[in-house]
């Protein structure tokens, strides 16, 4: 199989033949039709995290090996499958959870295996889909498309799934005004799923008006372009002075956190999605004053993959995929996504 792979930080990706793998057991090997680009793949080839402060998380310090083939979001066809499967059939349209877990942390034991304790992720702790086969651990990782469109489809495995998570926190407290920050391929989703799900009106900020224009085709009430001066007095008006009752923040740099913290009302609820990275110093006295929460969503578990698929077979979201590339296409792709040439989401099909 010919496979797309990253050697080390910062250096190209190679492509590169091996033998096609034999499922085993419950494995599945996948044919790739589609695989999405995504940021996490941006962070392990650029090889790690900017903590703040002159500090660098590097990916090998959280177990990743390289030379290591990228790729989350994969979307393909069953080719073969292992002696021990019996809910897939060769030929079927599926997608794949990536976020697998060692099945034995108190995440894993109630579902939640994207918060495991010693994950296993593909395309990050083990290869994954920027190649022409996968080989799925466990059949219980794949879901079947039944409709949706093969590309699209990519972006629920992980921008569309953070998104659901994220918008279902900030919902918990039925805001009337709920705050997008970022209208990427992230922010966009979470646009369609907040319109979706939720009864708030929808603010939606960014620095590209193209963007934000696309966020009011998505669902976005009222959209502020950050680069205004006037950013936080203007969500302000918008929220009729009180603040937001929660805010989404799908970039997570200290301004756009800034902001958010700006503009969130008492009891208001902060959600943290995106790893540009930075840090922040925080007034504390102000976090119990204003009773606030502050959390993270980091994607979600299969269960919350099934929900979201469902959503997109309806057509009540339709993730947008602006860029398609071949395998030996990888570097570009890469290299247009850190130059923000991406509006929403590309894939790469083998």
């Amino acid at each position: 199989m010919k496979s797309a792979r990253i050697t080390g930080p910062n250096e190209p990706l190679t492509v590169s033949e091996t033998e096609t793998p034999k499922p085993q057991g419950t494995q599945v090997l996948v044919k790739v039709s589609s695989v999405g680009v995504c940021h996490s793949d941006l962070h392990l080839w650029e090889g790690g995290y900017d903590l703040g402060d002159g500090q660098f998380m590097k990916v090998t310090d959280r177990g990743v090996k390289y030379p290591v083939t990228p790729g989350h979001e994969i979307v393909g066809t069953v080719e073969q499958i292992g002696d021990g499967v019996s809910n897939v059939s060769v030929g079927d349209a599926v997608l794949v959870y990536p976020w697998i877990g060692c099945g034995q942390c108190p995440a894993c034991k109630v579902g939640n295996e994207n918060l495991c304790d010693a994950p296993k992720s593909m395309g990050v702790f083990q290869d994954g889909g920027y190649s022409d086969y996968s080989l799925i651990p466990d059949s219980k990782y794949l879901a079947k498309l039944d409709g949706v469109d093969p590309d699209a489809a990519t972006s629920i495995a992980c921008s569309g799934l953070t998104a659901y998570t994220a918008i279902k926190k900030a919902n918990q407290n039925s805001p009337e005004f709920l705050v997008i920050v970022g209208a990427g391929g992230l922010g966009l989703m979470g646009v369609q799923i907040a319109s979706a799900i939720t009864d708030a009106k929808i603010i939606c900020v960014d620095l590209d008006d193209a963007k934000l224009e696309t966020a009011k085709e998505m669902g976005a009430d009222f959209t502020v372009n950050s680069k205004d001066p006037e950013t936080i007095q203007k969500i302000m008006s918008i929220c009729n002075e009180k603040g937001a009752d929660s805010v989404v923040d799908f970039v997570n740099a200290p301004p756009t956190v800034k902001t958010g913290l700006a503009v969130l009302r008492k009891r208001g609820n902060l959600v943290l999605v995106g790893l540009f990275g930075g840090s922040l110093e925080i007034s504390l006295v102000t976090i119990p004053m204003k009773s606030i929460i502050i959390q993270g969503a980091y994607t979600g578990n299969y269960n919350d993959m099934v929900e979201l698929l469902d959503l997109a077979r309806k057509g009540t979201i339709n993730p947008v995929i602006s860029k398609r590339y071949s395998l030996d296409e990888a570097n570009n792709a890469l290299e247009d996504l850190k130059a923000r040439k991406i509006l929403g989401r590309a894939v790469i099909n083998p």
